[in-house]
């Protein structure tokens, strides 16, 4: 699933807009201050946020967000229906 529109919001939100044509606002407040997201905590690195070539969302210094988890969270669907094949990963190896 790609990124086409990508717009930061106050409180380390994101409005997206998916090539499903899915749209709306995601809320990372809980990713801000942990690990590299601590940049974001620095006056207008969240708000430099931008979908990349291939779909993602990407912030300065090599920050970037995969659009599979970030439509997950928009949508509230589980792995299992964004990313079909992995009904067919068997449990037995």
């Amino acid at each position: 699933m790609k990124i086409l529109e990508l717009s930061p919001r106050p409180g380390f939100r994101l409005f997206l807009r998916f090539e499903d044509g899915v749209t709306g606002e995601v809320d990372l407040s809980d990713l801000a201050g942990r690990g590299v997201f601590s940049a974001w905590l620095e006056s207008g690195v969240f708000d430099q946020a931008r979908p990349t070539e291939a779909g993602a969302a990407e912030w300065p210094g090599e920050i970037d967000l995969c659009p599979d988890l970030l439509y997950m969270r928009l949508t509230g669907k589980s792995p299992e229906e964004v990313l079909p094949a992995l009904r067919r990963i068997s449990a037995h190896a």
